[in-house]
């Protein structure tokens, strides 16, 4: 017959799992922060929209505002860090979101402008 296994008394005494307090303001101040800087993004697409569909329908090369809008996205994180003092709360995915918010915004937007003109 086999033996039973003898329980060791410090796996008896271990200490259960308790779960870590949340911290409520610091969840709010971020997620504020985060509405913040989406507004500020989608701002941001808005204005490249208009701007890249003006100087399409003015006639100018379509690939210049391209390149100035992809110039004014990668500078915009650091207009976005000088507007909101907080925005330094953002992680990198974060700031991930918003750029690809913004690209995807600005280019949806002036190519819908551009298909619907009647300028052109």
């Amino acid at each position: 017959m086999a033996k039973k296994v003898r329980r060791k008394p410090a796996e008896d005494d271990a200490p259960k799992f308790e779960f870590p307090v949340f911290d409520e303001v610091g969840f709010v101040t971020k997620e504020f922060e985060l509405t913040a800087g989406l507004l500020l993004a989608s701002l941001f697409a808005i204005l490249l929209g208009l701007f890249g569909w003006a100087m399409t329908a003015d006639g100018i090369n379509g690939f210049i505002p391209f390149f100035l809008g992809l110039v004014v996205i990668a500078l915009s994180p650091y207009a976005i860090r000088r507007l909101r003092h907080r925005a330094s709360l953002f992680t990198k995915g974060d700031w991930a979101g918003l750029l690809a918010l913004e690209f995807f915004g600005w280019l949806a937007l002036w190519f819908v402008l551009t298909n619907v003109s009647p300028m052109l």
